[in-house]
């Protein structure tokens, strides 16, 4: 499968540790030098901001899906490729789902988790087959990544489906999960 546009699901907020912000700045780097687009929520705030303009910065494309509720709140990233303002979030996640061929997290809170777990649930529904990747940045998702293996031990999670969330701890760690 040729990766053409990677999703990527991440945090508002910048976090307080400063390397959540190094590693959204690579990864729009290496992004842009592999020639694969960003399709991200559409925002210029946060880890999604640094994506975003790290992309742009060097060459990338990168097309924003923001809801019309929070063209505001998250504040609309007028700079991008292309910006989709949509209806709700259920059409953000659509529209992010249909125009990418991989999906890559970054740390972030609710709406982060919300995404990874809604694509995860789409593949386990045999909705799509996209790679998805958690990049896991100083441990970031460790006790999330506990917390699924007791799920798995506790006979709520298939073994099978808790592998779909590939683990990848570097920028150039996620690419090798996803063979680019």
């Amino acid at each position: 499968m040729s990766i053409r546009t990677i999703a990527v699901f991440c945090a508002s907020a910048n976090g307080a540790d400063p390397a959540y912000q190094v590693a959204a700045d690579a990864l729009g780097c290496a992004l842009a030098s592999r020639k694969i687009g960003v399709i991200y929520g559409g925002a210029k705030v946060g880890l999604m901001c640094t994506v975003a303009d790290s992309a742009l910065a060097h060459g990338g494309t990168v097309v924003g899906v923001i809801p019309e509720v929070l063209v505001d709140l998250e504040v609309a990233h007028q700079g991008v490729t292309e910006l989709h303002v949509v209806d709700t979030m259920h059409t953000r996640k659509a529209l992010m789902g249909e125009k990418s061929d991989a999906f890559l997290i970054l740390p972030g809170g609710f709406g982060t988790l919300e995404e990874m777990f809604e694509v995860l649930a789409w593949q386990t529904l045999k909705l799509h087959t996209k790679p998805i990747v958690l990049l896991n940045i100083h441990g970031f998702y460790d006790q999330l990544l506990g917390f699924l293996d007791h799920a798995v031990a506790q006979g709520m999670l298939k073994q099978q489906s808790r592998g779909i969330l590939l683990v990848a701890n570097s920028v150039e760690d996620a690419f090798t999960k996803l063979n680019i």
